[in-house]
């Protein structure tokens, strides 16, 4: 299979301290990445590599089945990006700033009003960026991004520092990017809350290694829930669900059965009735994702 981005054995070292250690990413077309992980955990430096604006220490990249390092620049005509904080020049409208973009990268005239309507500032066009929003201000950097109709967008925390309202504009527009115009879009953030809303698949990296990397269906199946069972005589009924050979373990004398099937839960509640023992509470307790999150970056540092 053919992946849009395609990292073998990816790492960046500044003196002693590996940034990036070896990540291999894979990103099929059409979809929205969601890269993940704490603040400092080399999402940044990955993505500067993946950009050019970095040389890797050792590994290869590869952007729409080319060399980074051979092919550059006609990569980087298919790439929109933004990185960190827009570039912007205050004193001038939105309209204008896209202008002086649309003149660098040499599109025609009518794919500034696109662009405007696509991150909706059409109404704003005409007034002074200085006056803008944080959010707004965002939008009109992914609007610069998308200017020259980009095969690829890479987003670096784009929702940092927005407020509620705007996190779920930038949102909906990243998610209607794919379907209407065949964009790939690799976000990156350090918020799973953000990334589940948004994303097909993700990529979890902690001090510089990636640890995870599947569907955000599969990551949701990883979260299986486990069930308590508060009953009568604890260490008596833990000891009969044993003889079941079902894994358990008794914490603060409740039982806790991790990943069981309805059947096997079933079992359990039956053998305890007809041995004797009462019955109070059977609960379903699912992990969050963020439990699942945390779990595999404590992992990651820990290597």
């Amino acid at each position: 299979m053919e992946y849009i981005i395609e990292t073998k054995q990816l790492s960046k070292t500044f003196g002693r301290e590996k940034a990036v250690n070896s990540i291999n990413m894979c990103i099929k077309q059409g979809e929205i990445y969601g890269f993940l992980g704490p603040n400092g955990a080399g999402k940044t430096t990955t993505i500067r590599m993946l950009l050019g604006l970095m040389k890797a220490s050792s590994g290869s990249i590869q952007v729409f089945g080319k060399d980074i390092t051979k092919n550059k620049l006609e990569i980087l005509r298919n790439i929109g990006s933004l990185v960190e904080n827009p570039s912007y020049y205050p004193h001038l409208t939105a309209y204008e700033n896209l202008e002086v973009i649309r003149k660098v990268v040499n599109v025609p005239k009518a794919r500034i009003d696109e662009v405007l309507e696509i991150v909706r500032l059409s109404d704003v066009m005409s007034k002074k960026v200085k006056g803008f929003s944080l959010g707004m201000k965002q939008r009109l950097g992914i609007a610069a991004a998308l200017l020259h109709q980009p095969k690829l967008l890479i987003l670096d925390e784009p929702t940092n520092g927005l407020d509620p309202a705007g996190i779920i504009e930038i949102r909906e527009l990243i998610k209607s990017l794919p379907a209407k115009y065949g964009m790939t879009v690799l976000i990156s953030s350090h918020l799973l809350s953000e990334i589940d809303q948004m994303a097909t698949s993700v990529g979890v990296v902690s001090k510089g290694e990636l640890v995870f990397q599947d569907s955000i269906g599969q990551m949701r199946q990883i979260a299986k829930s486990k069930i308590i069972i508060q009953c009568s005589d604890v260490m008596a009924a833990s000891e009969r669900i044993q003889e079941l050979e079902i894994p358990l373990e008794v914490i603060q004398d409740r039982i806790h059965l991790s990943q069981p099937t309805d059947q096997c839960v079933a079992q359990v509640v039956s053998t305890l009735v007809h041995s004797g023992h009462q019955v109070y509470r059977v609960e379903e307790v699912k992990r969050s994702l963020e439990d699942i999150f945390l779990q595999m970056t404590e992992k990651g540092q820990r290597r």
